[in-house]
């Protein structure tokens, strides 16, 4: 078992495991537990009723945050011809063809958080999809990555706003970032909600039983808090 500090268990104190807590109640909780001197990240842990060994019932999909993150994503995007400086002025920080695989390839160049490309680049992403796969970086059309030339722009615009890929670990549980602990409560609210509705769309028609088992807000370094689930899938933006 981990061994935690003194602020890790003076922050522990606070929480009552014992008993669920409202969705704003919780919120309230993680902003008043976290001891960080920075301006820490606020996830959500969601374990679901899915049986992670069938394909069908894995779930991968993208939330698009109505107040974002809080964290500056850095776009990079495979496409070539017109497409590039389209791309590069809809805020992609690093766009091109060839030149740009080979700079991924031979020179290890991972400084982006999200690769977008255009279909007719795969042929050629796909010959570094084994550099680009391990690191959850190779587009795919489940996460909304690999799009047509002429929907680049609108898909960098919504991934340096707020678009987040996701998708359940091996136990089925999701973990996702939701923003920051400096956002007000009523937008890490809207966040939540925003997840959560995309997580009960995507429910697979194998899942047996309760979908939504446990709900835990937190933030880095802090503890869990339990949500009542039940309360937490009525949420809605108000």
């Amino acid at each position: 078992m981990a061994k935690h500090g003194k602020q890790y268990l003076a922050a522990l104190t606070k929480v009552d495991r014992s008993q669920f807590y409202t969705p704003e109640a919780a919120i309230a909780l993680v902003k008043e537990a976290s001891y960080v001197k920075f301006d820490a990240t606020v996830e959500v842990h969601l374990r679901l009723g899915i049986d992670p060994r069938h394909a069908d019932q894995n779930i991968r999909t993208t939330v698009a945050l109505p107040n974002g993150t809080g964290k500056m994503v850095r776009v990079l995007v495979f496409c070539q011809g017109e497409a590039i400086q389209a791309a590069l002025d809809a805020g992609a920080n690093f766009a091109g063809g060839d030149e740009l695989i080979a700079r991924v390839d031979k020179e290890n160049f991972f400084d982006f958080d999200v690769a977008i490309a255009s279909p007719d680049m795969m042929g050629k992403v796909g010959r570094i999809g084994r550099k680009l796969g391990p690191r959850g970086l190779m587009p795919n059309p489940k996460s909304g990555t690999i799009v047509p030339a002429e929907d680049l722009p609108r898909t960098i615009r919504e991934v340096r706003g707020g678009r987040v890929e996701f998708r359940n670990d091996k136990t089925g549980i999701l973990h996702v970032a939701i923003g920051k602990l400096s956002f007000t409560p009523a937008q890490i609210r809207e966040n939540f909600v925003a997840l959560l509705d995309v997580v009960k769309a995507a429910k697979p028609s194998g899942a047996k039983g309760t979908y939504i088992r446990s709900v835990t807000l937190t933030s880095t370094m802090g503890p869990g808090v339990p949500v009542n689930p039940t309360l937490a899938q009525t949420l809605t933006v108000s």
